[in-house]
């Protein structure tokens, strides 16, 4: 039987009670004794809450945990956030935030630009590099509608560049009086860190909360927002060619959230909207509009990459609060399956998920919009062999007690190559209501939990 967490120590009462809101926390986030990074190794992370489901394993050895706040967070948000997955790729981390805002400001960014950044982390030097700014980049005029998050993906293309796209925050902003033509893919460069714009609103008047790119081919995919007074409202799914620059393809019924790419064919797989459904195929060999894989239904909230055995893993958003499903991809045969479900105890939410090297474990976060604490905000592991799920540190409320921060949620992970380091990127309380400022944890995976 589970070691259960009945009662909430005096902290994490008072940080409940508490319900701060943004304007009554300091910017930037520090934490305590102005250290820039803390590390820890706590048996405390294998202490499960009350609601998890039985059958659910716990490792036997704690991880090693780091964890770090983003610099940039120099002013309040609307809130600062993290909503677009991650990166992890030659050593290197690579994440976005964004701080909410859509309007650009009169002056300097504290009056309230709309602003999104990309950063690099390495965690031999634990040191960040900006390498993108949007609001610096675009240079948008006083009062006109700019982009304060990063939704989409980050990629790598062949050409040594991280690819994204743009999203906005008040749907209020994404209209005429406001300039609203549309969003933009944008580029950086790694090394020189300079960022450049691919192309604005390759859909007009569309956000782009949906984005990944094919690296070898050089596609951008992407699956769009409607603004508030644009023409067409659907969802719209698109190709872009960015060596070309050449939209390959711009269609409706496209994907709210993501996509799978199948990297050894260079097909595009997604299903129309949010929920379980039937699939769609995109193939930029064909030359023509996506068509219906027959008979093959899955979910697609997050995806993994393709592994070497040819598979990709997905996860549904799920019809109820309770059945987000793991599912399994051939992408040789176009045949999916049901493998098991992502929950591991109230909540089921999952944002992000990842393959180990060896494409045995699945990494993932249940509870990615707030609710991760409400299950001691889990890691866990899934094996795709036998269904069993493990949790590997429970970082709740560990650091609410020991740090007066509560990590609620992430929508951006990544496992490293060595599948030793699992990235996280965290909306992060200080007390408030939601969340205020976001942070970097690096769990380090003991080699015993990580071996078949």
């Amino acid at each position: 039987m589970h070691q259960s967490i009945m009662v909430p120590t005096l902290i994490g009462v008072l940080f409940s009670a508490a319900c701060w809101s943004q304007d009554e926390v300091a910017f930037p986030p520090q934490l305590p004794r102005n250290r820039q990074v803390v590390s820890d190794h706590s048996e405390r992370f294998l202490l499960p809450p009350a609601s998890l489901r039985e059958g659910v394993e716990i490792a036997k050895t704690p991880p090693t945990v780091d964890f770090l706040y983003y610099p940039g967070q120099d002013y309040p948000g609307k809130p600062w956030s993290c909503w677009g997955d991650s990166l992890a790729v030659n050593g290197k981390y690579y994440s976005s935030l964004g701080d909410h805002l859509a309007i650009s400001g009169k002056g300097d960014r504290t009056d309230g630009n709309g602003s999104a950044f990309v950063y690099e982390y390495d965690p031999t030097t634990k040191a960040f590099r900006q390498l993108a700014d949007t609001s610096r980049l675009l240079e948008l005029p006083a009062d006109q509608y700019a982009p304060g998050k990063i939704h989409t993906r980050l990629d790598m293309g062949k050409d040594g560049c991280l690819y994204f796209a743009t999203h906005r925050g008040s749907t209020r902003a994404t209209t005429d009086a406001y300039g609203y033509q549309g969003d933009w893919i944008l580029r950086c460069d790694l090394g020189s860190g300079k960022a450049a714009v691919v192309v604005h609103a390759p859909v007009p008047k569309h956000c782009i909360p949906n984005g990944r790119l094919d690296p070898e081919r050089m596609i951008y995919y992407g699956g769009t927002a409607a603004g508030t007074d644009a023409a067409k409202q659907a969802i719209y799914f698109f190709a872009y060619d960015v060596t070309n620059q050449e939209m390959l393809y711009s269609g409706p019924d496209g994907p709210a959230r993501y996509t799978m790419l199948a990297s050894s064919t260079g097909r595009l797989y997604y299903v129309p909207g949010k929920g379980v459904g039937p699939l769609m195929r995109f193939d930029p060999k064909s030359d023509g509009a996506p068509v219906i894989v027959e008979g093959t239904q899955l979910g697609i909230r997050a995806a993994t990459e393709e592994t070497a055995d040819q598979h990709i893993y997905t996860v549904s958003l799920g019809q109820r609060a309770d059945d987000a499903d793991i599912w399994s991809f051939d992408t040789q045969t176009e045949h999916a399956e049901k493998i098991g479900t992502a929950p591991v105890g109230s909540q089921s939410y999952v944002a992000s998920l990842d393959v180990g090297p060896n494409g045995r474990y699945l990494y993932y976060v249940p509870g990615a919009h707030g609710g991760s604490p409400r299950d001691g905000t889990p890691v866990v592991q899934f094996d795709v062999k036998t269904g069993k799920k493990k949790v590997l540190a429970f970082l709740e409320p560990f650091y609410t007690e020991k740090y007066g921060l509560t990590l609620k949620g992430t929508y951006a992970t990544a496992i490293d190559a060595a599948g030793e380091k699992l990235f996280i990127t965290w909306n992060v309380s200080r007390g408030t209501r939601a969340w205020d400022s976001c942070g970097i944890t690096v769990v380090h995976i003991p080699p015993s939990e990580r071996q078949p």
